[in-house]
């Protein structure tokens, strides 16, 4: 059979053809009708045969560096929560009230995250269930050893330390005196154990204790409602926040009361 002569682009591409499939392909290629655009399309895609894929785009590059970078910053600013810091045992020397006491080698310790009723000062009368929280926590914590828990800021505007109290059985005190309706929730800032404050309260709201239920004995024989440093006791509904002046008032009907007091 005679040798077909290939013009010069058919001779180009059957070459290439030649290294990289087999012969017969390399013969249809060398067509003397072949056209020579064609021809010049498929030895460029022969020629790519086997080359290894092109490294990624420089732009698609830049933007994955970019979006690491967006996600480093982030994260570097978000706001982090500093650790918590539990303390030796200490001892309790002394309650003040239902949520204040002293210990030794540290001073006052304000219990954090809740706030127990105000046991008045002077001649103000000490609020529903005042005494009934600082009795609580003297059993808890009275001449007994504990750990305080620290977390954010250390003191107070008074200057005392503010930390969780746990006993040597592992007592969180400051969600029992919520438990037991002896407190409320005072958080003015995200607090590690806030959902464990929040769940002790409205457990003691979902069962009616302590302040949550109804007033003490001597709340009682004052009328049915009674006020006291901007916190309303009800019979039926508990306390309630005042909008009014913080100052003492006499509820209605508490003649009998002021009566005795004086």
């Amino acid at each position: 059979m005679p040798q077909t002569v290939c013009d010069p682009v058919s001779q180009t591409v059957s070459d290439t053809v030649s290294q990289t499939v087999s012969d017969p392909i390399s013969q249809t290629v060398c067509d003397p009708e072949l056209d020579p655009r064609a021809g010049r399309a498929l030895a460029k895609a022969l020629r790519n045969l086997g080359k290894p894929p092109r490294p990624p785009r420089r732009e698609s590059r830049m933007q994955n560096l970019l979006i690491a970078a967006s996600i480093a910053v982030a994260f570097f600013q978000a706001p982090t929560r500093p650790p918590i810091v539990r303390s030796e045992s200490v001892l309790v020397r002394y309650v003040f009230d239902g949520d204040t006491i002293d210990v030794v080698t540290v001073g006052r310790v304000r219990l954090l995250g809740i706030d127990a009723p105000e046991t008045g000062r002077g001649l103000e009368t000490p609020a529903p269930f005042a005494a009934e929280a600082r009795a609580r926590l003297e059993a808890l914590v009275l001449r007994r050893w504990v750990r305080l828990e620290y977390e954010g800021p250390r003191t107070d505007k008074y200057n005392r330390r503010l930390a969780y109290v746990f006993t040597e059985d592992g007592q969180f005190v400051n969600e029992v005196l919520l438990r037991e309706g002896l407190a409320r929730v005072s958080a003015r800032e995200p607090l590690a154990r806030l959902r464990e404050l929040q769940r002790a309260q409205a457990q003691a709201q979902a069962y009616r204790r302590g302040m949550w239920g109804r007033a003490p004995a001597s709340a009682r024989s004052c009328g049915d409602v009674t006020r006291h440093s901007g916190l309303i006791y009800s019979l039926h509904d508990g306390p309630r926040r005042s909008a009014g002046s913080t100052r003492t008032q006499s509820p209605p009907h508490a003649g009998a009361c002021q009566t005795s007091a004086s």
